[in-house]
């Protein structure tokens, strides 16, 4: 049986960006025993799913720590072939770790290394997908099956008052540029109540205290920041009207569910290379600024069409 290695290891945007390729990958070696390298947060979303048959946890160990690298050269070792769909500079290093496998990937003069001159300046799927024919994979599905994930997160929205609208306020917090401020969430909580649509604000715990100042502003609104697994992300978003929130990870995990999303974008990060990628045309909005403390409550609610 051949075994077959994938790394991907974070964020939640880029893990879900990467969904057409696991299955892909999965439908290319139907016969393998496929293996995820990933981080923590995605263990429980990566066993759901039905591309993977084990899961190893990447601890991301420092070069010193000769305990946590012994290991991490275990997970790494015993495969025919390795898919490096992170193509990070620390999984790149990874190669020298991992014995005689055939490495898809970058940083590399093998036959299935991805050399494009342009990949930097590609989309992630589209980078992924001319990385896998490289690899000798011709078709990339546009999307994924998730009725895995769609049916998730029941105890929620069995008790979620439809319709009702999924809002997105967080993002990473060492980029506080992506972020529209919690304030304007509010106004447009509050609008959107008032025609009739629930608002729930998801998130982590982290973005409690977003949801608070949203919450006082629209009292309708639900707050399920850091009451939700990932998993559970999939069933609430496939159930709401739309999702509207910041380029952030439950934003990708929205459009992949086939959820109507409007995303909104500053100068921080490109549409062009990082947009969520919907199930169906105009499924996905990008609405772009350069700063979005410029970016009022009209234009967005314009913008819902």
């Amino acid at each position: 049986m051949m075994r077959i290695l994938v790394i991907r290891l974070s964020a939640l945007g880029d893990f879900v960006q990467s969904f057409p390729a696991f299955a892909a990958i999965r439908a290319h070696h139907p016969d393998a025993s496929i293996t995820l390298l990933t981080t923590a947060p995605f263990r429980e979303l990566a066993e759901a799913s039905p591309w993977f048959d084990q899961i190893e946890i990447d601890t991301r160990p420092k070069i010193t720590d000769f305990r946590g690298m012994k290991r991490l050269r275990q997970q790494l070792n015993g495969f025919d072939r390795i898919y490096d769909l992170q193509t990070s500079g620390r999984s790149s290093g990874y190669r020298r770790l991992t014995g005689k496998a055939d490495w898809s990937g970058i940083g590399g003069s093998g036959t299935l290394s991805h050399t494009n001159p342009s990949r930097t300046l590609m989309h992630t799927r589209t980078r992924q997908r001319d990385q896998l024919r490289v690899a000798g994979m011709e078709e990339v599905p546009e999307v994924a099956d998730l009725g895995w994930l769609t049916t998730q997160g029941r105890r929620f929205t069995a008790q979620l008052s439809a319709p009702y609208v999924v809002l997105v306020p967080g993002a990473a917090p060492h980029r506080p540029g992506k972020r529209w401020a919690a304030e304007r969430y509010g106004e447009l909580a509050a609008h959107l109540a008032a025609t009739g649509l629930t608002p729930v604000v998801i998130g982590s715990g982290a973005d409690t205290s977003l949801a608070a100042v949203i919450q006082s502003a629209c009292p309708e609104a639900v707050d399920l920041t850091g009451k939700t697994s990932i998993l559970d992300l999939g069933g609430i978003c496939a159930g709401a009207t739309i999702a509207i929130g910041n380029d952030t990870g439950p934003m990708h995990l929205a459009a992949a569910v086939g959820c109507r999303c409007l995303v909104l974008f500053s100068a921080e990060s490109d549409p062009g290379l990082t947009a969520p990628i919907g199930r169906s045309a105009e499924q996905v909005r990008v609405l772009r600024v350069h700063d979005m403390a410029t970016l009022s409550v009209d234009r967005v609610v314009s913008a819902l069409g």
